[in-house]
C-alpha cells in the first residue's frame, strides 16, 4: 500500500468521523423507497421531495400542520460513490408541456433533503430550530430479491430454480430456457460459448417471465445488468449437480460465478445500501398483478413474503447506531396507483396489499418495527366523478389518457370483498384458470398521463403536486423525527 491510498484512507476516515459526530446533532433518517419494475418508485420519490419543498398539499403531515417547518433545501449526498437521484430531470419531465412519465431508474441512487423544523412540546421554548437530513435511497426490487441468495448455495439455488422453471405457471415462459437446457452437459469441461448461449436462455426466461406478470425471478441483475453486461458473474444459469462434478467443468464454473455473483453484487449491496436503512418504503403494484390474473398474484404475493423476510427489524439501540449497526423500524407498503379507483375503493386495496404481506408484517412487527398499509399516489393523474346510467350509480375516474391527452372517464369496476378467497384462489390457481367471478380489470383499461399541476415546484408558497395520501405517507416515515 503506498502513501497515497494511505492519505486517502485517513481522509475518508475523518470523513466518516465526523458525519457520524454530526448525526448526534443534526440526526440523519435512511429512507429506503423500493419496488419491482412499473411500481412507480421514481414518481414516488420525485413527489415525495416536491411536496416538501412545496407543503401546500400536506395537510396531514403535523409538523407542517402546525406551521413548525421553516423550510426545506436539497444538500449534497454524503455517498459520493453513489449516483445521485436526478430530481431535477425527473420533476422537468412533470411540469414540462406537456407533462410526461419520468423514466425509470435502474440503479441505485441517493437525495438528501434537509428539513429545517421547530420542535414540538416542551422542547421548543428550549432549543432553536432544529435539522433533520433525510437521505432518500433508491433501489431496484428486483436486486432486493437477490438477497435471500446470501444464504444459499449454488446447488440450492439451482435445484429450486429449476424445479419453478418446470411448474405449471411457468412453463410457457421457460419454453426458451428448457430447449437450451437440453443441449447442455454439466460434466463436460467448461466451454464459454455454452455458458453465454445458457445465460442469454436463462435471461430471456426471466423477461418473458417478468412480461407475463411473474415476479420471483433471480438472480435479479439479469433484468438489469448495467455495466456488469456480459461480465462472467452474469454470465451463468442453474444446472441439475452431477453425481461427481469435476474441477474444470461447465457445472463447476457456473458454481464459481454464481458465488462471484453474491461476492460481487449481493453482498456490496446489502452491506453498502440495505443494512444502513433506517426506513423503508415498498411500492407494490397489486393493481397489475390482479389485471394479470390470479398466477400473476400469486407469484407476487409468495415473492414479496421471501424478501422482506431478508429485513433486519426493530428499534436500534445506542449500540447498534455507535456501531454502525440499523435496524427498520418502520416499514410502509404502498399500494401505487390509487387514483385509478374511484375513493370507495381505496379500503379494499389497502387490505388487499395489507393481507399480501401480511406475514412479513407480522414478523416485521414481532421484531418491534411498525408496519402500515396505505394506498397513495404520489402524483394523481385523475378525478372522480359520478354518473347515473339506466337508474344505476356509476362512481368513476377521469384523466388525460395517454398518448394524446384526451379526457377519458372509466368506470374501475369493484375489487373483491373477501380478500382472503382471492388470494387462495391466486395460490392455487394454474395459468388460464381465473374463475368466473374473478374482478373484472376495467381500472387497466387506460393509462393516464401526468396532470398539468402548474405553480412553481421549487416556491413554498405553492401548493405542490396533486396526491392521494402522500402527505399519511410521510406522517408514518418521519413525523415522529420533527416533534
Amino acid at each position: 500500500m503506498g502513501i497515497g491510498d494511505l492519505a486517502d484512507g485517513l481522509i475518508d476516515s475523518i470523513e466518516r468521523t465526523g458525519r457520524d459526530a454530526s448525526a448526534w446533532f443534526e440526526p440523519t433518517l435512511r429512507v429506503g423507497v423500493t419496488g419491482l419494475s412499473g411500481a412507480g418508485k421514481t414518481v414516488f420519490i420525485t413527489a415525495l421531495v416536491a411536496s416538501l419543498m412545496s407543503r401546500g398539499r400536506m395537510r396531514l403531515l403535523s409538523a407542517e400542520a402546525e406551521g413548525r417547518i421553516l423550510g426545506a433545501m436539497l444538500r449534497p449526498q454524503p455517498d459520493r460513490q453513489v449516483p445521485r437521484f436526478s430530481y431535477e430531470a425527473h420533476l422537468a419531465d412533470l411540469t414540462g408541456a406537456p407533462p410526461v412519465w419520468p423514466q425509470s431508474t435502474r440503479q441505485v441512487s441517493q437525495l438528501r433533503l434537509s428539513l429545517r423544523y421547530r420542535p414540538a412540546g416542551f422542547f421548543a421554548g428550549l432549543t432553536g430550530p432544529s435539522t433533520l437530513h433525510l437521505d432518500i435511497i433508491d433501489y431496484p426490487g428486483e436486486w432486493l430479491l437477490d438477497l435471500p441468495l446470501i444464504d444459499q448455495n449454488y446447488e440450492t439455488w439451482a435445484r429450486a430454480a429449476l424445479l419453478l422453471a418446470e411448474s405449471p405457471a411457468r412453463r410457457e415462459a421457460a419454453h426458451g430456457w428448457q430447449a437450451a437446457l437440453a443441449t447442455a452437459d454439466a460434466t463436460a469441461p467448461h466451454d464459454e460459448p455454452m455458458a453465454e448461449a445458457l445465460a442469454r436462455a436463462w435471461s430471456g426466461y426471466l423477461a418473458a417471465g417478468r412480461a407475463a406478470g411473474l415476479s420471483g425471478l433471480t438472480p435479479g441483475r439479469f433484468l438489469m445488468p448495467g455495466d456488469l453486461a456480459g461480465s462472467p458473474a452474469l454470465t451463468f444459469a442453474p444446472l441439475p449437480k452431477p453425481s461427481n462434478p469435476e474441477r474444470g467443468s461447465l457445472y463447476a464454473e457456473m458454481d464459481a460465478r454464481y458465488e462471484a455473483y453474491k461476492r460481487v453484487v449481493v453482498k456490496p449491496f446489502f452491506r453498502d445500501h440495505f443494512a444502513r436503512l433506517d426506513r423503508q418504503v415498498v411500492l407494490v403494484d397489486a393493481l397489475d398483478a390482479l389485471a394479470k390474473g390470479p398466477r400473476a398474484l400469486g407469484d407476487l404475493t409468495a415473492t414479496m413474503a421471501e424478501t422482506l423476510a431478508c429485513f433486519r427489524h426493530g428499534q436500534s439501540s445506542w449500540l447498534d447506531r455507535l456501531l454502525g449497526g440499523h435496524r427498520i423500524d418502520r416499514i410502509l407498503f404502498a399500494a401505487s396507483k390509487a387514483d385509478h379507483l374511484h375513493h370507495e375503493q381505496h379500503p379494499r386495496l389497502t387490505a388487499l396489499v395489507e393481507a399480501m404481506l401480511a406475514e412479513a408484517a407480522n414478523r416485521a412487527a414481532f421484531g418491534g418495527a411498525q408496519v402500515r398499509g396505505v394506498a397513495l399516489a404520489a402524483i394523481r393523474a385523475t378525478v372522480e366523478q359520478e354518473i347515473t346510467r339506466q337508474g344505476q350509480r356509476l362512481a368513476m375516474v377521469r384523466g388525460p389518457r395517454l398518448p394524446d391527452r384526451k379526457q377519458a372517464a372509466v368506470f374501475p369496476g369493484e375489487l373483491p370483498a373477501d380478500i382472503a378467497a382471492t388470494l387462495a384462489t391466486a395460490a392455487t390457481a394454474l395459468p388460464g384458470q381465473a374463475p368466473a367471478d374473478w374482478p373484472d380489470a376495467n381500472y387497466a383499461s387506460v393509462k393516464f398521463a401526468p396532470p398539468c399541476w402548474g405553480g412553481d415546484p421549487i416556491d413554498p408558497g405553492s401548493d405542490g403536486p396533486p396526491h392521494i395520501r402522500l402527505d399519511a405517507a410521510l406522517e408514518f416515515l418521519i413525523g415522529d423525527k420533527l416533534e
